[in-house]
């Protein structure tokens, strides 16, 4: 006998830095909400689950404008987040967490795996470095011009001008965020999943079998990525 077929909505997990309002909601949260709402009107074994991103660098960076903890900054905006869902009338089946044990746990679990059947690459690369701050600096710590439109506080990521997706090598002018001065190169040593070596599974799964799943944009980004290797 066939086992009905069940439904796991997710939904972009949100950065725990600060409540949210309702151009977060008609982003991300309130499409996928319809959806969950459409397959239970039609008795549909559904579950929606989403939970607090507190592992982004959007945290120590609101850590550091209030002048507290990254761990105060997570247990301060969880449950206001959570309520945010509530009174707006989103209703997540589970909302977690991932500063929970269970998701350190899992998430140890996937790279173990991983890396004992030799699928992860060790690497050695010049990542960018406040001497200052005695730290290496993620892309949202960089600030910079942008190539594209010459907006001069776009991040190492994405100008928040044009919505131009970028690297920190290509800011104009680089500076840290944490201490405002000019960054340099340092080689430091990154874990790296290989995708190439999945290249005729990937193209497989996402243009032929599932081509019809995806909007037009996502399945012509993805497209792209893949024929470049």
């Amino acid at each position: 006998m066939e086992q009905p077929k069940r439904y796991l909505i997710t939904a972009a997990l949100p950065y725990a830095n600060g409540q949210k309002h309702i151009g977060h909601l008609a982003g991300a949260y309130l499409p996928a909400d319809i959806y969950v709402r459409y397959l239970k009107a039609q008795k549909r074994d559904v579950v929606f689950v989403c939970g607090s991103d507190e592992h982004g660098t959007a945290i120590p960076i609101q850590a550091t404008k209030e002048g507290t903890t990254a761990r105060a900054i997570i247990d301060k905006y969880h449950p206001l987040m959570e309520q945010n869902f509530k009174d707006l009338g989103i209703a997540f089946d589970v909302y977690h967490r991932t500063s929970d044990p269970l998701h350190h746990e899992t998430a140890q679990e996937f790279f173990t795996k991983l890396n004992n059947n030799g699928d992860l690459e060790i690497k050695e690369s010049d990542q960018y470095f406040d001497e200052e701050a005695n730290s290496f600096l993620a892309d949202r710590y960089i600030k910079g011009t942008c190539p594209n439109c010459s907006f001069d506080s776009a991040y190492g990521d994405q100008c928040e001008r044009c919505g131009k997706s970028l690297s920190p090598d290509e800011l104009i002018n680089p500076v840290s965020t944490l201490s405002g001065k000019p960054p340099v190169k340092k080689s430091t040593k990154h874990w790296y999943l290989p995708l190439n070596r999945h290249e005729d599974f990937l193209r497989k799964w996402i243009l032929e079998e599932h081509a019809n799943d995806w909007r037009s944009n996502v399945l012509g980004q993805c497209k792209s990525w893949i024929d470049g290797g």
